[in-house]
């Protein structure tokens, strides 16, 4: 199995790369009767874009998004929907300098090494720009559990590099911002940090929080299926992450029973430490997951690595890439979250015969 597609009854299968004709995707799963658009696609998709502020890569794509099937006068029909976004701003001339040499801390290595071969145009299938379908596919099911179940999902921006962003939040500021950063009075820091970490050629990590709101008691399995390990899975499969957090995550260490058990009384739950899941299965409180990303590879510093022969050679990567890749991830993430709750939804539904 190539494992291109997520999800158990909502579906979603991805295939494309970076810097070929055209990416794509194919929902199966999703009920009849959904009104829904390109053009709502395609404003999630300007969130998750390249080329919004200097602080990204500056490929422009213009991400126009094709329906090819499963969508009848302006409703989905309960058969696969087929989405296709061309690339429009591709140069993989960029990257022949490379072509034979791995890039450390890329997928390079590991792709040669089990595929014996290698699509070096900007990380073809491991590219970023993979997610573009994952954030589409997303749009479908966040409309979804909207209208469905009144769930709302949120994602920001919490840390970039050393400066932690959401000890205070307004949520109103979240979309007013590039970082997608819930405190407006650190966003000249945060412009500050970025501009000095491009000059020097570097690049930095950070963390996106997603939230999400509404979600019903009872979703998840007790055992192999459990909500918060495939929300785990989801947020890992992501480009760049590296760690995964639900609710307290790894606070819980220092935590003792008295402060992270989350006590219940008349008025509901006293606290989630939690993040909204026990034993595996949702509890009705709010969803909280947190992904951490880490610094972007490609650098134009130039470092140690080798070629396919094995020969020792200095890299340096040209081209257009993200200083830091989790300024854009907030979509993807958002993304992610919906398309687990959707198919964990689903999956119930068929389990216990009703929503």
């Amino acid at each position: 199995m190539s494992h291109n597609s997520f999800g158990k009854i909502f579906r979603l299968t991805t295939f494309g790369e970076s810097h070929g004709p055209a990416i794509g995707c194919v929902i199966d799963g999703c009920p009849p009767g959904l009104e829904i658009c390109a053009e709502e696609i395609e404003r999630d998709l300007e969130r998750r874009a390249t080329g919004r502020s200097r602080h990204t890569s500056q490929r422009k794509e213009a991400d126009a998004v094709q329906v090819l099937s499963g969508v009848f006068e302006g409703r989905t029909t309960g058969t696969p929907i087929a989405l296709l976004i061309e690339n429009t701003d591709a140069r993989p001339k960029d990257y022949e300098a490379i072509k034979s040499l791995f890039r450390p801390g890329h997928a390079d290595y590991s792709y040669w090494k089990k595929y014996g071969i290698r699509d070096y145009r900007g990380g073809g299938r491991s590219s970023a720009r993979e997610t573009t379908m994952r954030v589409a596919a997303g749009a479908v099911a966040k409309k979804w559990l909207r209208l469905e179940f009144g769930i709302g999902i949120h994602g920001w921006l919490a840390q970039l590099g050393p400066i932690r962003t959401d000890e205070t939040i307004d949520w109103s500021a979240i979309e007013e911002n590039v970082f997608f950063c819930p405190n407006t009075k650190l966003v000249p820091e945060l412009e500050a940090f970025m501009d000095k970490l491009r000059k020097s050629g570097d690049s930095v990590g950070a963390r996106v929080n997603a939230i999400a709101r509404n979600v019903p008691a009872g979703w998840g399995e007790p055992v192999y299926g459990k909500l918060d390990a495939e929300l785990a899975a989801a947020m890992m499969s992501i480009n760049a992450a590296k760690g995964v957090e639900i609710g307290s995550g790894f606070a819980s260490v220092e935590q003792k029973g008295t402060e992270h058990r989350d006590e219940i009384t008349a008025d509901g739950f006293q606290s989630n430490h939690a993040g909204g899941i026990l034993g595996g299965i949702s509890s009705g409180q709010d969803v909280v997951v947190s992904t951490a990303f880490k610094p972007t590879s490609s650098l134009r510093i130039p470092c140690r690595s080798i070629d396919v022969d094995g020969r020792e050679v200095e890299v340096v990567t040209k081209g257009r890439h993200d200083p830091c890749v989790g300024i854009r991830a907030t979509p993807i993430v958002e993304a992610m979250m919906a398309l687990v709750l959707m198919d964990q939804a689903m999956r119930h539904r068929a389990q216990v015969g009703q929503a």
